[in-house]
This record gives structure tokens, C-alpha cells and sequence, in this order.
């Protein structure tokens, strides 16, 4: 999982990528691709 301070650029990488917000941290998830994971923080 990368560890980012922005995600604004990795949300467009994929087409199936999906911004989830979880216990107040944001997080980019891909259920077809499972590499594209990424945290803000």
C-alpha cells in the first residue's frame, strides 16, 4: 500500500479505483486490481 500525502493523482490511474473514507483516513481501493492501494497520511 503506498502512503501518500495527496491521492488526488493515483484515484485516475484506474477506472474501477474507489475513494473510501474510513475512521476519519481516506483510502483509495480497487477490487479488481489489488495493487492500486493507496492511504493519505
Amino acid at each position: 500500500m503506498k502512503i501518500r500525502g495527496s491521492l488526488k493523482s493515483l484515484i485516475g490511474r484506474h477506472r474501477e479505483n474507489q475513494l473510501v473514507r474510513r475512521k476519519g483516513r481516506v483510502y483509495i481501493i480497487n477490487k479488481v486490481q489489488k495493487r492500486y492501494k493507496a492511504k493519505q497520511g
